[in-house]
């Protein structure tokens, strides 16, 4: 057993492990104000207007995703740019939150989960994915993270405050077949 983690395959642990050194690169070595293109000197004396909230991530997005499918109410799948030209693809988990499960153990709890699986995809689908504060899944496989859309600076949050998930912070859960909603 390797840091708690159980029948995970090497391939799994090397993709987890090449992204976090992706990600941990990328903070390291990414400028905090890009860098401009070099103009003459007529073009520096009139300066460009600010980018537009529909031109740019939330505040505090560090890494651009693009949503490749909808795995769950909590679950998605990204092809994460971690550096110029360096795209992963990986699982994102929402950070904080616990969505109903689709195996359900009962009917209520199946509905409650789909229903959550397309609150997520609709939140995804404006578009301008980004994903921050990256930490790898303690099941490996996948990541945990924040996550932002173009118009939802925090989508964990958007799902609380639609009921769609509860807050969750590790540990056993509870469960969704007893009236827990």
């Amino acid at each position: 057993m390797l840091l708690g983690i159980n029948s995970v395959s090497p391939g799994s642990l090397l993709a987890a492990g090449g992204f976090a050194a992706g990600v941990l690169a990328a903070m390291a070595v990414r400028p905090a104000v890009p860098l401009p293109p070099p103009a003459s000197i007529a073009e520096q004396a009139v300066p460009a207007p600010p980018p537009g909230p529909s031109d740019r991530l939330a505040a505090g997005t560090r890494y651009p995703a693009e949503v490749l499918r909808v795995i769950d109410g909590d679950t998605f799948e990204a092809r994460v740019g971690v550096w110029p030209g360096m795209d992963v693809t990986t699982k994102v988990r929402l950070r904080g939150v616990d969505a109903p499960e689709l195996r359900a153990n009962c009917a209520a709890e199946r509905s409650k989960a789909e229903a959550a699986r397309n609150a997520l995809a609709r939140l995804l689908a404006q578009g301008r994915v980004g994903i921050s504060e990256v930490s790898l899944d303690k099941y490996g496989g996948r990541v945990v993270a924040d996550a932002a859309a173009r118009n939802t600076a925090s989508i964990a949050e958007a799902l609380l405050a639609q009921g769609h998930v509860r807050r969750y912070g590790g540990g056993r859960r509870e469960s969704w077949c007893d009236g827990g909603w």
